[in-house]
């Protein structure tokens, strides 16, 4: 569920907000005729009112049902993966595992404890000849457990995964993963490649993933194969070896309910292994599962609510551009009412309860649509988890939504809605009463207050000295706001000496120039996992460049004053399109807010996409340094010899190089001090002098090249590299440590930890990465092999190599042939330079999904162009009457609504995607985010001129029906009925 601490506070402010308003429906019966007599007798103006309420709280509950879908599937995880599998023992082969596995048993007498199981596996391989055609698989695991204990293993009366009984000798039970990839079912037989030897088994029956039939050692996907007893002892022995023990340990209560005896239960486990504990790894997979599950929902969910923030914010400002037009439309009525004794709170009370009406009939729909959006993004998201795969090992998404999200996404959608609905009325109440009464325009008010000087001065100097400290720390909000808050409190002020176009001029360019600045000034802005950064520099850049342009449209259409002032039908039907939004600044202003910000992001997310399409290649030719493919094998089975047998083998002409890798998995604390949890590595031995062209994006002072690096790590135990993702959960990347930075890594299995040093920071770390479908929050530390083998030991051995393909050899072409030619090896190629292109892709398929859940927030923006025309027909359908009766013809009417349309609908585009390019191409240059991408910075011109296009004509669309009703006006009607 996505923010549950929040969950109260919010239904208390909503319960709070509707009392209120019941006191102010019940207390003042006047206002509350007042306000639903307008509602019913403004049918259609309240339908598009509360549509465009509608997608404010659509989008939030979207957002967080995304999150809850990224939950539940983690957690799913748990389920297919693990079941009542909490702690898991992984011991080496030999008399040490066994002693292990004994001195565990002990655990069956403990109260937090429900059930302990001890079985035997080992890494294989499988194939069949399904239809005809042999089918391998070299990611399998062949278990041998006792099938009685394995089905009562766990909370009692629960399901463990694993039922039914044992197969027989020369059957296997296999897992539906394993059954899908072989295209296998009952009765048919498949070959495993136990310890690099082929046995022949018949397939007895097909388990469903769930529990220990999903069970692995690690992986996201495992593809089981189950043997009869005694049959992986049989297999071991005559390959002169033994398969490794793995004890699993159930807490106490359900699959998530038991995670919390974690802690207690490790302890008891260690205990009771004594002196060996330092022998066996312990994993805790389940609460690493239920936490990764915690953190990525959390993290998807804050993305895309970000990215719905700037449509939240067009829907608060269309809410509030209605009422502006409300108030002046009824400004005669509201003098009257005002004369006649109506105190001006009765008047806000009666703005108040319409607004509020026009929110609670827009909620239940907007839930509806938001649980929609959310599915939607869901289905496109499963698409795009699985282009990131690793062997299919995918993250599954399975759609899901929590009564707390959707109490959530409704009490911030109505609770926004009545705070914007309330200043708004507050702010139409204050006007002169006999100007209001013979609608006369209102007269410019006086100067500042001495006391609102004294205030607004004094917040300005306490703003301007809290932004001193903040830009210097480069805090992420505070750097934006503090500045531009100091500014804006500074208005007052200036306004006592100089004209207020000066000043809001002068002010307005002030934050909009620190907004584009500040990640020139201070780069390290955006290193925080936290998206309102984001959303408050969208937010200041539109605000800031819409009434920058406001405030100068004059002078910005001078160079087409000779076009408007043609003495044509034309001209004059643009001079009136023009007339209006010069005269309605604050209108036109909000209008042009709802436009700009749209379009800022969706441009600055049409730009992020391209500068990753144009850097891919050389991305590719920095992670891969010369590397064709990366090999990932059993080395219980391939040993130290597979690397030599490569270069004289059958496939040797296409094979140039082979540099071996060393292998271990540890722990390690986060350099970048975001987590105190120890993170899941992936240690990673470097050959001395092997590996010299992969490039680092930074290097520690004193190492002149990126060879300098590497020869670093092969002199000195203590220096190791990382890739700029170590230790991410995902959101935004930056640059949350650096070359000189320590951290501590860790053998789990004896205990032993040394600090590191980071040497430096790879631009790529893809070939380091493991091939065979580990979870996606295990991270590659990369060192020498001397401090490889004095800080893993035995562990670190040979599973994985690196391959030059020689010239004219495809590599996906020699990735399928040694795959087949390994396979008792359990050999996995993958072709790195496809992968990489492979991840790109599915990035810039998520950004492209991103820009989908935004254009809801064009939506709103063209329904919000549409309510002000539908507004603008009515509030000037006097004015209409009398230019018709002047002679004017009703196509010159209908154009010159259209064209208003079009100028505001333009310049909002325009300043988007002005803004968008510019801090776009700003934080290409200055961000973290994009160190490692080279070339020159790419201009989407197709995309954006697309996406302008079909905004301009959305736009034409919604004004198409207004300027039709506004052309079919009859003047003499027109002139004498007020509506």
């Amino acid at each position: 569920m996505m923010y549950p601490n929040l969950l109260a506070p919010l239904l208390v402010a909503l319960a709070v907000a509707l009392v209120a308003l019941a006191l102010v429906a019940v207390r003042q019966p006047v206002s509350r005729r007042l306000a639903f007599r307008q509602l019913a007798r403004r049918r259609t103006e309240a339908a598009l009112v509360i549509g465009g309420s509608v997608l404010g709280t659509a989008i939030i509950i979207g957002a967080l049902v995304v999150g809850d879908t990224l939950n539940f599937s983690v957690r799913q995880e748990a389920y297919r993966t693990l079941g009542p599998v909490d702690e898991r023992v992984v011991a080496p082969p030999g008399p040490a595992g066994r002693t292990v596995a004994e001195r565990l048993a002990v655990l069956t007498g403990d109260p937090d404890v429900d059930g302990v199981l001890t079985a035997q596996a080992t890494q294989a391989s499988a194939v069949s000849r399904s239809g005809g055609h042999p089918v391998a698989e070299p990611r399998v695991l062949a278990w041998q457990m006792d099938f009685d204990k394995a089905s009562r293993f766990g909370t009692p009366g629960g399901e463990s995964g694993l039922a039914g009984p044992a197969p027989k000798p020369g059957e296997v039970v296999v897992n539906a993963p394993l059954a899908q990839s072989l295209r296998v079912g009952a009765g048919e037989p498949i070959t495993l490649y136990l310890f690099g030897v082929p046995h022949t088994f018949r397939v007895d029956r097909v388990a469903p993933e769930q529990g220990l039939a999903g069970v692995g050692l690690g992986g996201r996907l495992n593809r089981n194969a189950f043997l009869a007893p005694g049959t992986l002892d049989a297999a071991a022995r005559a390959a002169g070896t033994e398969a490794r023990s793995v004890t699993f340990v159930s807490n106490r209560g359900g699959v998530e309910s038991g995670d919390a005896l974690t802690p207690a239960v490790t302890a008891d486990i260690r205990e009771a292994m004594g002196p060996l504990s330092g022998r066996a790894a312990i994993d805790t997979p389940k609460h690493t599962v239920l936490r990764d599950a915690q953190k990525a929902g959390d993290s998807l969910g804050a993305l895309f609510l970000m990215i719905g923030s700037f449509s939240i914010i067009a829907g608060a400002l269309l809410l509030v551009n209605i009422f502006v037009m409300l108030g002046e439309e009824r400004k005669a009525q509201m003098g009257m009412v005002r004369a006649i004794g109506m105190k001006r709170s009765r008047l806000v009370g009666s703005f108040t309860l319409e607004g509020a009406a026009y929110a609670l009939l827009s909620a239940l729909p907007g839930v509806a649509i938001g649980v929609a959006v959310g599915w939607g993004v869901a289905v496109v998201a499963a698409q795009i988890f699985e282009g990131w795969s690793v062997g299919g090992s995918s993250l599954r998404i399975a759609f899901d939504v929590t009564p707390t999200s959707l109490l959530n996404g409704l009490a911030m959608g109505l609770l926004i809605a009545f705070a914007a609905i309330l200043g708004t009325s507050v702010r139409i109440s204050r006007f002169n009463i006999i100007a209001a009464i013979r609608d006369l325009p209102s007269a410019p008010g006086r100067g500042p207050r001495r006391r609102l000087l004294v205030v607004c001065g004094a917040l300005s100097v306490l703003f301007t000295l809290a932004a001193v400290p903040a830009v210097a720390r480069s805090q992420p909000d505070a750097t934006y706001l503090m500045p531009a808050l100091a500014l804006a409190f500074a208005t007052p002020v200036l306004l006592r000496v100089m004209p207020r176009h000066t000043v809001t001029t002068l002010v307005a360019g002030a934050v909009l120039a620190w907004t584009l600045l500040a990640p020139v000034l201070r780069p390290r802005i955006f290193d925080t996992p936290s998206m309102s950064v984001y959303v408050i520099q969208g937010s200041l850049a539109a605000f800031s460049a819409v009434v920058l342009v406001s405030n100068n449209q004059k002078t910005l259409l001078r160079p087409v004053r000779r076009f408007l002032e043609r003495p044509s039908e034309s001209g004059l039907a643009t001079r009136l399109a023009v007339a209006y939004p010069l005269a309605k600044r604050f209108r036109t202003g909000a209008t042009l807010v709802m436009y700009t910000l749209i379009v800022f992001v969706l441009v600055l997310l049409t730009e992020i996409s391209g500068i990753l399409r144009a850097g891919v290649d050389g991305v590719v030719a920095d992670a891969t340094a010369g590397y064709s493919l990366r090999l990932d094998y059993n080395p219980q089975v391939a040993g130290d010899r597979l690397p030599t047998e490569l270069s004289g083998g059958p496939s040797a002409a296409g094979i140039s190089a082979v540099t071996p890798l060393l292998n271990a998995t540890g722990r390690a604390t986060d350099p970048g001090h975001r987590s105190t949890q120890p993170l899941d590595v992936a240690a990673v031995g470097v050959p001395d002098d092997a590996i010299t062209g992969i490039t680092f994006r930074e290097r520690l002072p004193g190492l002149a090249d990126d060879p300098a690096v590497w020869r670093a790590l092969a002199t000195d135990p203590r220096y190791v590299v990382l890739d700029g993702f170590f230790g991410s959960t995902g959101g935004p990347a930056g640059d949350y440590y650096d070359p000189g930075d320590t951290l501590t890594v860790t053998d789990p299995r004896t205990g032993l930890s040394e600090q590191k040093i980071i040497a430096g920071v790879l631009g790529n770390g893809m070939v380091f990465y493991p091939g065979t479908g580990a979870t996606s929050t295990t991270y590659p530390v990369v060192m020498g092999e001397q401090s490889m083998r004095l800080l893993f030991g035995g562990q670190a051995q040979n599973a994985s190599a690196l391959v030059r393909t020689s010239p004219g050899t495809s590599p996906d072409a020699l990735a399928t042939r040694l795959q087949g030619e390994r396979l008792s090896s359990s050999l996995v190629a993958t072709p790195i330079a496809s992968e990489i292109r492979h991840q790109f892709d599915s990035s810039t398929a998520f950004f492209r999904l991103m820009q989908g859940f935004l254009a809801l927030g064009l939506g709103v923006g063209i329904t919000g162009l549409g309510v002000v025309m539908v507004r603008a027909v009515r509030e000037r359908r006097r004015t209409i009457g009398i230019l018709r009766a002047l002679g004017f013809r009703a196509g010159t009417v209908r154009r010159s609504f259209l064209w208003e349309s079009a100028f505001v609908a333009s310049e909002g585009i325009v300043l988007g995607s002005l803004l968008g390019v510019l801090t776009t191409w700003l934080m290409y240059r200055n961000s973290a985010a994009f160190e490692g991408l080279e070339g020159s910075f790419p201009v989407e011109w197709t995309s954006i001129c697309g996406l302008a296009a079909a905004t301009f004509a959305a736009s034409l669309l919604a004004t198409l029906g207004p300027a039709r009703r506004a052309a079919a006006i009859r003047p003499a009607q027109a002139v004498r009925v007020a509506d």
